[in-house]
C-alpha cells in the first residue's frame, strides 16, 4: 500500500452565499487546490455531498462536477454518508492512492443549503436520522442532541456554562478565520441569553445552516517527491459505524463510531491521541465537542466540559480544538465539512494558518461524524 500525500488545498468563504450556485461553488474551489497543488492532470474526482437533491434539486454530481470543472471524461464518484460525507471522500481518494488504482485524485466536498426555507433545511438535514423511530415523532437534531445534553449533564455534572464555553471558545478561534461564517467572538452571557432552541441547547450552541465547498489534492508520497512539491501526510484513517437511533444505544452521551475509528486512525499511524498537536472535530452542537473530546481519549468520560473551562482546549492548550472556528463558526455546509477540516491541519502543518497558528504543529487529527454519531471517520496527518 502506497504513502497517502496532500499536496493541495482550497477553500473559499462560507456563508450565505446567494450569489453561488452548488457547480460554482464546487468549480472555484476545485481550482483553488489544483493551483496550490500545482497539477492540472486528474485521474479521479471524489466528492462528499449528503443532499443536494433537496437542498437544489439536483442529483447525479459525478457527472455534473466534473463538466463544469472541464474535467471530462475524468471519472468522478459522489460519496454520501450524512455530515460524514466529506470525511469520507477523503478516506475514499486515499484509498485509491493508496491501493495504486490512481495516481492524482481531486477530493471535494461541498453543499448549497441555503436555497430553501429553514422548515426544508430541517427535513433535510432530518434524513440523517432514523425517520420511523425519530423523525416520524419530530424530533430534530437539536432535539436529538439536546437529550444527549441533558444525559451528559445528568450523568456527569456538565453545566450549561460548559457548553456555552465551547461556543465561546470556537468563535474566539472562527474571528482569527477570515474565511469563517460567522468570524466574530461571543461571551457565555450572550449565549445563554440567545434564543432556546431545544432545552438546554440554545441557537448560539447550534452550528448554522451554510453554502460552501473544500477540495484537496491527492497523491502519492512518492509521486510528490518527483514533483517537488511540500506535502502533507496522511497517516492513518479509520471509519465505524454505530445504530442510527439513540434509543438504540446503551449509553445516549457516548460517541462509541469515534472512539473505535480514532483507534483504528492512531493504530495505522503509528501513533498515540498525545502525539497529536491539533484537532479538528464535529462540533454540529456544544454538547458534541464535549462528547466527542471523551470519545478521543482527550479526558475521561464526563471530564469534558471541565477541560473546556479550563482552557486545555485552547489555542494555546495541552489539546488545541477546532483552531478553524469549527462548525459552530466556521460554518457547516454537511458535505463539505469532513474536507474543510482537513484542509485547516493542512495549512497548520504547513504554518499557514496565520493569527490562529499552533506553534510547531507536526501532527494533527480529524474527526468527521453524520447524524448522532452513526458514522464516523478519522484521520491523522503529519508534516514531512
Amino acid at each position: 500500500m502506497r504513502d497517502v500525500a496532500i499536496i493541495g488545498v482550497g477553500m473559499t468563504k462560507w456563508g450565505e452565499l446567494w450569489e453561488k450556485s452548488l457547480r460554482t461553488n464546487f468549480t472555484e474551489t476545485a481550482l483553488l487546490a489544483l493551483d496550490d497543488a500545482g497539477v492540472d492532470h486528474l485521474d479521479s474526482i471524489v466528492v462528499g455531498c449528503m443532499s443536494s437533491g433537496l437542498f437544489t434539486g439536483q442529483e447525479h454530481l459525478g457527472s455534473l462536477l466534473p463538466d463544469y470543472l472541464a474535467r471530462i471524461p475524468v471519472p468522478a464518484t459522489r460519496v454520501e454518508s450524512a455530515c460524514c460525507s466529506g470525511g469520507l471522500a477523503l478516506r475514499h481518494g486515499l484509498m485509491e492512492i493508496a491501493s495504486g488504482l490512481n495516481d492524482i485524485v481531486l477530493v471535494g466536498g461541498v453543499e448549497k443549503m441555503t436555497d430553501v426555507t429553514g422548515c426544508e433545511a430541517t427535513f433535510a438535514l432530518g434524513t440523517a436520522a432514523d425517520q420511523e423511530y425519530e423523525g416520524y415523532h419530530g424530533a430534530t437534531f437539536p432535539a436529538l442532541y439536546a437529550m444527549m445534553a441533558v444525559d451528559h449533564m445528568h450523568r456527569y455534572g456538565t453545566t450549561r456554562e460548559h457548553l456555552a464555553m465551547v461556543a465561546v471558545k470556537n468563535h474566539a478561534n472562527g474571528s482569527k478565520n477570515p474565511l469563517a461564517q460567522f468570524p466574530f467572538k461571543v461571551t457565555v452571557e450572550q449565549v445563554l441569553s440567545s434564543v432556546l432552541v431545544a432545552d438546554p441547547l440554545h441557537i448560539l450552541d447550534c452550528s448554522p445552516i451554510t453554502d460552501g465547498a473544500a477540495c484537496l489534492v491527492l497523491t502519492s508520497v512518492e509521486t510528490a517527491r518527483n514533483l517537488k512539491k511540500p506535502f502533507v501526510r496522511v497517516a492513518g484513517t479509520g471509519h465505524a459505524s454505530d445504530t442510527i437511533a439513540l434509543s438504540s444505544r446503551r449509553d445516549l452521551s457516548w460517541i462509541e463510531s469515534t472512539k473505535i475509528a480514532a483507534a483504528k486512525a492512531l493504530a495505522m499511524a503509528g501513533r498515540t491521541i498525545d502525539d497529536v498537536d491539533l484537532f479538528e472535530v464535529h462540533d454540529c452542537f456544544t454538547i458534541a465537542e464535549i462528547m466527542i473530546m471523551e470519545a478521543l481519549g482527550l479526558v475521561p468520560k464526563g471530564h469534558g466540559g471541565p477541560a473546556v473551562a479550563e482552557g486545555l482546549t485552547a489555542l494555546t492548550g495541552k489539546y488545541p480544538v477546532n483552531p478553524s472556528g469549527g462548525l459552530k463558526a466556521k460554518g457547516h455546509p454537511v458535505g463539505a465539512t469532513g474536507v474543510a477540516q482537513a484542509v485547516e491541519i493542512v495549512k497548520q502543518l504547513r504554518g499557514e494558518a496565520g493569527e490562529r497558528q499552533i506553534k510547531g504543529a507536526r501532527r494533527g487529527l480529524a474527526q468527521n461524524m453524520g447524524g448522532t454519531g452513526g458514522s464516523s471517520v478519522v484521520h491523522v496527518f503529519e508534516a514531512e
